[in-house]
């Protein structure tokens, strides 16, 4: 270990269309974590175009990666390790995180590390609350992935249920589009939602017959044919309606795992983990439980390159490495997330 006994990863985060980086200290201690967002570039589009977004990171990656470690006042020769994002993720944007971070790690001859994106949500909370006990629930809800898996220790990990379609997040995206709310699509239908009637509009839950898979393309469809109907509902009272029954779905679907495992901690990460309402809602079913509940703050939920840095650390202590030839195979660093 360097800097005095303590580790330091810095970690970088491109999967998508944040440019992230960030420098933890023993994967507990935020020193920095720099997000370049490009919002605002593809709203236009109503959703992320990929070239834009490899074009973006390829501007941005330096000056952010200069940024973190200077926020953190730590310099290349103290960092013990690079971690980054290598898969899942846009293609052309994975390239550009891995490629710094190959690079950094040759000149500077530091340990590489390469994390699923998956992993670095659920290492968000780990962040907040590193005593977390295991095994642990883990409800993942972001633009890709709706999945409930155990953690049965670091590195350990047994899947439950995946979406067999839409993701949550991307059902909060489509229906946005089709409401006319704009992009990006969930913090735009939480507001819409705010001064909505939630029982307003009949909609689907799909799936609710016992499994733990999710199911949300019908709902969207469901969506886009209140709207056609000659008296449709007030925006409001379909997203609220809306956000409800992705959110019934989710608590549900998660109270029964947590009933029929043997769990002693319960997560919540990923985007969708910013939406007020399923927070609030997780909460409550998790008091009934009695089981803890450990959710990040708004800002980790959302891709940063913090919880990237904290999943390396964990990896990084146990003595894994990667070479330079790791590459963007979405299953390269996660082989223990496999269907059960």
């Amino acid at each position: 270990m360097k800097n005095g006994g303590s580790c330091l990863i810095l970690g970088i985060e491109s999967s998508c269309d944040e440019t992230a980086a960030s420098v933890v200290r023993d994967g507990r201690e935020m020193l920095s974590n720099v997000i370049a967002s490009q919002v605002d570039l593809h709203a236009r589009y109503g959703g992320v175009v990929p070239e834009v977004a490899s074009r973006k990171h390829v501007e941005k990656i330096q000056p952010v990666i200069a940024e973190a470690l200077g926020e953190a006042g730590v310099g290349l020769d103290d960092l013990s390790a690079v971690a980054v994002t290598c898969g899942p993720g846009l293609l052309g944007s994975l390239l550009v995180g891995v490629s710094a971070a190959k690079a950094l790690a040759m000149a500077r001859r530091l340990p590489l590390l390469g994390v699923h994106h998956l992993e670095g949500h659920i290492y968000s909370n780990f962040l907040v609350e590193p005593g977390i006990r295991f095994p642990a629930l883990c409800l993942i809800v972001s633009g890709g992935h709706s999945d409930l898996m155990v953690m049965e220790g670091h590195g350990l990990y047994r899947i439950l249920g995946r979406t067999r379609d839409d993701a949550a997040g991307e059902a909060f995206d489509k229906a946005a589009r089709a409401m006319g709310l704009g992009y990006p699509g969930g913090p735009a239908v939480d507001r819409a939602a705010a001064g909505g009637d939630p029982q307003a509009v009949p909609l689907p839950r799909a799936l609710m017959d016992g499994g733990f898979d999710f199911s949300f393309s019908g709902l969207k469809t469901a969506v886009l044919r209140a709207l056609a109907q000659p008296q449709p509902p007030s925006v409001p009272d379909l997203a609220a309606s809306f956000q409800k029954a992705v959110v019934d779905v989710l608590t549900e679907k998660t109270e029964r795992a947590a009933r029929r495992t043997e769990i002693e901690h319960l997560l919540l990460c990923g985007g969708v983990a910013a939406n007020r309402s399923l927070r609030a809602a997780l909460a409550e079913r998790a008091a009934s439980l009695g089981i803890p509940l450990t959710v990040p703050p708004i800002a980790l939920c959302t891709d940063n390159a913090a919880m990237i840095a904290c999943a390396g650390y964990y990896r990084f202590v146990a003595g894994e490495r990667h070479t330079l030839n790791l590459d963007t195979r979405a299953n390269l660093p996660f082989p223990a997330l496999e269907a059960v």
